[in-house]
Order: C-alpha cells, then sequence, then structure tokens
C-alpha cells in the first residue's frame, strides 16, 4: 500500500499529506529499537520506502520527521565534520527536504533561501538549468536527489558553480551505482517503466557512475567524497538506519 501511494500520487500532494501523517505516525510506531539523529526520538521500526527494484528498502522513512537513511547521514555529517549549525551561512536548499526544512529555517545563524521546480514548500520556484540568482550569491547550497531528474545535469552544475561563492561550498547527492565506472544515461529510455528498470525510479533520466566526481569537478569545484559510515560504528549506522557505503560529495568553489 504504501508503495502503491508514493506511485500514484503526484509530489506536492505527496508533501501536503506527509505533513499530517507525521503527526500521527510515532504514535504507531512508538518504540525504542531505532532513533532518528535529526529529532532524537525513537521508534519500534521506521518505514518502507522507494518505488521499485533497487529503489525499494525496508525500516528506513522515519515516521516522525519523514527522514530517509540519506538524511539522517548529512545531518550527522553536517554536526561532526562542518561549521553548519556555527558560522553564518547564506544558505540555498534546493528540492528542500521537510525533515530539514522548519530546522533549518529557524536556524539563527543561517540566510535561509529554498528553491525548486514546483515544490510547495520552496520560495522560489525555477528551472535549475537557469537558476535566477546573481553569480557569487551563496555560501552553502544543498542540491540532493534531483541532478538525476534534469534534462542536463552538466549545464545545472555549471549554474550551482556560477552562483556559489568562492570559498563556498556545497552537497550534492544522488542515487549512484558504484559497480558501474561510468553514468548510464540513455534518451531513448522514456517510459516510466523501462526508467525505472534502468534508472531505478520512474522519473530518472540517469543513473550515476562513479564518474559522478569528473563530473562535478568539469564544472568547476574541486571536490572530496567521504564514506563517513566508516567513521561511525556498525552498532550507530544500524540504530541510525544509515545507507552504508554511500558516499558525501563535497563540493568546493
Amino acid at each position: 500500500m504504501f508503495h502503491f501511494i508514493l506511485r500514484t500520487i503526484p509530489r506536492p500532494i505527496l508533501i501536503k499529506l506527509s505533513l499530517v501523517f507525521s503527526k500521527i505516525a510515532p504514535l504507531l510506531y512508538y518504540g525504542n529499537t531505532y532513533e532518528d539523529p535529526i529529532s532524537g526520538k525513537t521508534y519500534r521500526k521506521f518505514l518502507p520506502y522507494g518505488y521499485s527494484g533497487k529503489a525499494k528498502r525496508d525500516n528506513v522513512l522515519c515516521p516522525g520527521s519523514l527522514s530517509l537513511e540519506r538524511h539522517r547521514l548529512l545531518w550527522l555529517y553536517l554536526k561532526q565534520k562542518t561549521d553548519f549549525f556555527t558560522a553564518p551561512h547564506k544558505l540555498l536548499h534546493i528540492a528542500p527536504e521537510q525533515c530539514f526544512y522548519k530546522l533549518f529555517r529557524a536556524m539563527k545563524n543561517l540566510d535561509y533561501t529554498t528553491g525548486d521546480y514546483n515544490s510547495p514548500i520552496a520560495d522560489v520556484h525555477f528551472d535549475l538549468h537557469k537558476a535566477p540568482f546573481e553569480n557569487n550569491t551563496f555560501d552553502v547550497i544543498f542540491c540532493n536527489h534531483v541532478l538525476e531528474h534534469v534534462e542536463d545535469d552538466a549545464q545545472c552544475m555549471r549554474e550551482l558553480y556560477r552562483i556559489m561563492k568562492p570559498g563556498g561550498w556545497g552537497i550534492f547527492q544522488i542515487p549512484q551505482d558504484l559497480s558501474r565506472e561510468k553514468t548510464y544515461e540513455d534518451k531513448s529510455i522514456v517510459s516510466e517503466h523501462d526508467r525505472e528498470i534502468h534508472f531505478w525510479q520512474k522519473d530518472h533520466v540517469r543513473l550515476y557512475g562513479r564518474d559522478y566526481k569528473d563530473r562535478l569537478e568539469a564544472a568547476g569545484f574541486k571536490v572530496t567524497t567521504e564514506d563517513f559510515t566508516k567513521e561511525l560504528s556498525p552498532e550507530l549506522v544500524e540504530r541510525y538506519r544509515l545507507p552504508k557505503g554511500e558516499l558525501i560529495y563535497l563540493c568546493r568553489k
């Protein structure tokens, strides 16, 4: 049932419905087996997520914050490896995740702008191929699980570089098949069914391989990759339900 809802309801409507669901779900999943480090709350289990095939995962969606494993990983990384929560930053958050949105909005050290093509929680609606911001505008940019959706990811990466301030940084996570040397793209694959098979989701247009770092560097970024889960104990990785082995791409200008 949960997978059916994900597949059939448009994303803007899902976002609105999930705000209601997140109010009652914690009561249904009360317990202490798993913990969401974003909220500090615990649950007996998390919910499944994903559309089909490799994208379908069990026990990954937090009932309260609606965080996924990648969100919890990013939160811990930002806490332990950056000054994101302490230094002043002008932040652009593209495709803002609900688990972060209110928390980032309330942070006094952030000048916070959200952007998306159609999200109801975005401040600015735009196409990332031509971002409506001046050069060198933002100290920090988050653009996670976006580039696999866009027609021309190289152009979007150049736009991210253009609007980032010199000395700024960003994190641009993507679904990635690390068994692939090269990113897989085929413009002849257009049906939702075929895209799920080839790119893991019906609205993805590519599947990134190990060359993702090279593609970011071609846009101008200096890129550092980190497997942050290796710095955490196996017990914490399981308790937080983190994506073991997922690389974090820290991009600097």
